[in-house]
């Protein structure tokens, strides 16, 4: 029993990547799928111009409906995005985003890791980008372009080069032709987000993800729920200390930044911290 109740992370962020990006072949034609499930939205941040991809990204499929003039609003995206945010918060970014498994993967490499917690102001960036760069500026600019450019996705995010733009431009020479200052800035992005992720745990989720920061607003009334029981939790401490997203789970357990990863939970001495789906209170 014992056994079943240890849930290897890493396995389940891998199959959750391939579900979400399961047409394979397609990386090895250089084609994009386009078919019907490509309307709905998958939890994490993954690219629609992902070879593989089955599913849109929810903060592009944002930027598309609000960027569109004639769309002020889209209760279908809106609605998918609060619902995996009602359900499961930031569970997702911990299990179940491509890019968090991504940047999980970058921290396993053999280096000297640098701690976050001086870096915390930096958190409120993705904060800014959410509702000021994307939400805000599509707004205003709305009255102005027909079609307002997705801003994220299109000067910032580095999913859509690593999943987008590598891997059409290696099956397609002729893509890579157009190449110009744009793709030199996404690619410069990405580097820079490889190379901080080697040496800090996460940053692109702790500072810039505005999908993170969407999902974060759900934390404390998601169904889904980290708990301390504070009559067996003895203050020693392990719990914040293996905590790489900074959090200290005694003193709230529906921080923000929490992505459920679990470290705290297997690091307690006493079995004071527990995670489960919120279940009807007996009358």
């Amino acid at each position: 029993m014992d056994k079943v109740k240890k849930i290897n992370r890493t396995a389940i962020q891998a199959l959750a990547t391939l579900f979400t990006n399961i047409h394979i072949p397609n990386f090895f034609t250089g084609k994009i799928y386009t078919g019907t499930t490509k309307r709905a939205c998958v939890p994490g941040l993954n690219c629609y111009s992902c070879p593989g991809a089955a599913g849109s990204c929810p903060i592009g499929s944002m930027q598309a409906v609000m960027g569109a003039k004639k769309y002020k609003f889209s209760y279908y995206v809106i609605g998918t995005m609060m619902f995996f945010g009602v359900v499961f918060a930031r569970l997702i970014c911990g299990f179940l985003c491509p890019f968090g498994f991504f940047q999980d993967l970058l921290a396993k490499i053999p280096s000297k890791k640098l701690s976050t917690k001086k870096l915390k102001p930096l958190r409120y960036i993705k904060y800014v980008i959410l509702f000021g760069l994307m939400l805000a500026m599509t707004l205003v600019l709305g009255d102005k372009y027909e079609v307002v450019p997705p801003i994220f996705c299109k000067y910032i995010c580095p999913q859509g080069i690593l999943e987008g733009a590598i891997p059409l431009a290696i099956k397609n020479p002729s893509l890579r032709l157009g190449f110009g200052s744009l793709f030199n800035l996404k690619l410069t992005i990405l580097i820079i987000t490889i190379i901080l992720s080697i040496i800090f745990y996460r940053p692109f989720c702790k500072w810039i993800c505005p999908l993170g920061a969407f999902y974060s607003l759900f934390n404390k009334y998601s169904l889904y729920q980290m708990k301390v029981d504070e009559n067996k939790c003895i203050n020693c401490g392990k719990c914040a200390r293996v905590c790489r997203m900074d959090v200290d789970i005694r003193k709230n357990a529906c921080d923000l930044e929490c992505i459920r990863c679990k470290d705290c939970k297997k690091a307690c001495p006493t079995k004071a911290i527990s995670s489960s789906f919120r279940q009807k209170e007996s009358l």
